[in-house]
Order: C-alpha cells, then structure tokens, then sequence
C-alpha cells in the first residue's frame, strides 16, 4: 500500500476512534458505588429468583440484579410489608411480588405517605422463564398481582397492545425490556408510558411497569438496565 492510501486509512480508523469516544462519553454514567459503612438499608420484597437461585448451585448466590444493588445499598428481604418489616428501612424496592394481604397494603400506604419512598416493578406480562411448576406458591405470579394498590395510587396498569421486545427510557439509559406493559393515571408518566413518578402524602412511589429487565441472562443491555434501576433508586432517594 503506498504512502497516501496508508494516511488515509490512518485518519479514518482516528475518526472512528473520535466519534466512538463522543457517542460514549455522552452515554450517562451510573450511580457510583458507595463505601460499605455509607450504603443504606434497601427493603427487597419480590418473587423473582434474585437472591437465591430456583434450583440449588454450587456456582454461590446472588443475580447480577443484586450484586448491582449491593454496590451502594445494604439489601434486606422481606416478605410481607407489614409495618414491623417495613419499619427496618426508609426505602423498599417492591421487584414483582406475590400478592400480599390487604392489611398489609394498608401498611404500606401508610408507610409510603408517611415519608417512606418505594420502587416498584409491576410487569402485567412477566416473561421471566420459571423451572417450578404452574401453581407452585413460589411460582413469579404471570402478572403482577395488584389487588388495587395502583388504582389507590391513582394508576393503571395494562398489558401491552403489542407484546414483544422494545428499547425505552429509564433512568436516563436506553434499555431492553421483554414485553413491558403500560401506565396511565394521575402521576407524571414517562412519554413511552413505562415510568410514573408519584407524590404519596410526605413519601414518593416509582412505579415501573416491566420486571424482566432485571433478567441478566436473557435481556439485551443488562448492563444498561441495571445502571438504569439504580438511577431510579437514587433519584427516588432525592424526591
């Protein structure tokens, strides 16, 4: 190759360096880790296989999910939002749960208005491949059981017109989701209708209408998807 074409092969491969460093430098940077004696309590109630795996490993503990979690908060499970558990923290990360008593969800209206912040991942069309049988109480719930925790909240929840995979915005990331549904209501909700933020008397509700985002293995842009739930913690940490 003689000297020109070889110049000209070097300033395109330093163009495309340019321009790949400018796409990533605006990409948004997530939520920093936090030194181990500063992280707070983080509340995680869900049906989803995030701490323990459904099958029994010798491969240890723990989903990508969590250990992105564990980088800036100390995660406490809980099952039920009774005021005795909900009273061990000040923010509670709701990932897809099994329905819970009505007396319970009493408690948990109370604790939100009463400055407590709560996440919620409400997916009506759970995607999230399962290895324990239909009716298994363990069992991820195909839909989130909402027994009109929303509806009070002012919200509503609907399946998708067309399921399947799309790329939408949380958190300020781009990213996967398998098959999310749909919000409406009286909070401020996203353009794409996946977000809804919402004022609970002294305390904030993040309501998120999708949960496989958090599946690792079968989401395109995990990575993504998990800098993106963090961003929605910190900010709701700030509302």
């Amino acid at each position: 190759m003689t000297p020109a074409p070889l110049r000209a092969l070097a300033v395109a491969l330093i163009a495309a360096a340019a321009i790949a460093v400018a796409v990533m430098s605006r990409a948004p940077a997530g939520p920093p880790p936090r030194p181990a004696g500063q992280r707070p309590t983080l509340l995680l109630l869900t049906s989803l296989p995030l701490v323990l795996p459904e099958q029994f490993t010798l491969k240890g503990s723990g989903s990508p999910a969590l250990k992105a979690l564990e980088t800036r908060y100390r995660v406490l499970p809980i099952s039920v939002t009774e005021p005795a558990e909900l009273g061990k923290g000040r923010i509670l990360l709701m990932a897809h749960p099994l329905a819970q008593p009505a007396e319970d969800l009493v408690a948990l209206d109370q604790w939100v208005r009463g400055g407590g912040r709560v996440l919620v991942l409400a997916d009506p069309r759970l995607e999230w491949p399962s290895s324990r049988p239909i009716g298994d109480p363990l069992r991820p719930p195909p839909m989130f059981m909402d027994t009109g925790l929303l509806a009070h909240w002012g919200l509503r929840l609907d399946a998708p017109d067309q399921p399947g995979p799309k790329t939408l915005q949380l958190g300020g990331y781009d990213v996967g989701t398998a098959s999310p549904g749909e919000l409406s209501g009286n909070c401020p909700i996203s353009k794409d209708r996946l977000v809804a933020h919402c004022r609970i008397g002294r305390g904030r509700a993040t309501i998120i209408a999708d949960a496989d985002l958090l599946n690792a293995d079968a989401v395109e842009g995990a990575k993504h998807n998990l800098d993106a739930l963090l961003a929605e913690l910190a900010g709701l940490e700030q509302r």
